[in-house]
């Protein structure tokens, strides 16, 4: 979508009459607040005005408060709010969406920033393909036979590769997919108890998540869906022989645990599944440490 780094306020926004309705009510000032905060995250979206977490999940009430850090009773008066005005509408799937975002935004920019992140990420894709393709070479080259002559050339070739290597590399680094640390610690936090919260997504679990996504070719969307199949899991939450809770750590560990949660084998609503999984879950780590 494209993130933008800026939202456009009318200066003449406070003589609007919704604005000087919602003045008049006693928690006026959080109500602005909210409305403030939503502008952004419509920018952030950068969706024509539409409000969510993925294009395949929007925004809870209890998301936006943690987001927003304002109480729960806060946020829906506000979104309750803005409703009734029309400032707001939620579609039949509870996507929010700012009415007349067009009318007082530069659509046009947005729509510029949104196609240079599509090309930023055409050149990626680009720049993995050349970085296997070159890899590959060197696997050739290496067990190559020939003179003393070619095996010379060979070399250079390859010392050549190995520098295309590591600026592709580089330039991977600098244009790599954006990963909203806040979305994924979000989602995860709205999970029920007795499935703890994380205070952080800390370097290493960073490093982690990075490792299921690269080698299972995941993007971010599947990180969230395999953090939110665990609501659908009594066994995940701890109704479990051992009474052991799913972390965050053991679900990062390795690709195999990943795997299980984002196909659903402990889902409630696949009972074949789940009593499958249950019966080949790996205990060996429990209890889990907690490695932040």
């Amino acid at each position: 979508m494209g993130e933008i780094k800026w939202i456009k306020l009318a200066i003449s926004m406070f003589d609007d009459e919704k604005i000087k309705l919602i003045d008049a009510m006693p928690e006026h000032d959080t109500i602005f607040y909210i409305w403030i905060r939503l502008l952004i995250q419509a920018g952030k979206t950068n969706a024509g005005g539409y409000i969510f977490l993925t294009e395949n999940i929007p925004y809870t009430d209890e998301m936006l408060s943690t987001i927003f850090n304002r109480p729960l009773n806060s946020v829906r008066l506000a979104l309750k709010t803005f409703e009734e005005f029309g400032m707001i509408q939620k579609n039949g799937k509870g996507f929010l969406k700012v009415t007349n975002w067009e009318k007082h935004q530069n659509v046009e920019g947005m729509e510029k920033v949104r196609e240079q992140t599509r090309e930023r990420v055409a050149r990626y894709r680009e720049k993995r393909k050349m970085l296997e393709e070159n890899n590959e070479s060197n696997v050739t080259s290496r067990y190559s036979n020939g003179t003393e002559e070619e095996r010379r050339k060979k070399k250079e070739d390859i010392d050549k590769e190995e520098d295309i290597d590591i600026e592709i590399d580089k330039d991977i680094k600098k244009e790599d997919i954006s990963i909203s640390w806040e979305k994924i610690k979000t989602v995860w936090n709205s999970l029920p108890n007795p499935v703890k919260p994380v205070r952080a997504i800390t370097d290493r679990r960073k490093e982690k998540i990075k490792a299921r996504m690269n080698s299972l070719n995941l993007t971010q969307d599947d990180i969230l869906t395999a953090i939110n199949n665990i609501k659908e899991s009594s066994f995940l939450q701890g109704k479990n022989s051992r009474g052991w809770t799913i972390d965050i750590d053991w679900l990062f560990r390795d690709d195999t645990r990943f795997l299980k949660v984002l196909e659903g084998k402990y889902m409630d609503e696949k009972p074949q599944e789940e009593s499958r999984g249950n019966q080949n879950f790996d205990f060996t780590d429990f209890p889990t440490t907690d490695r932040r």
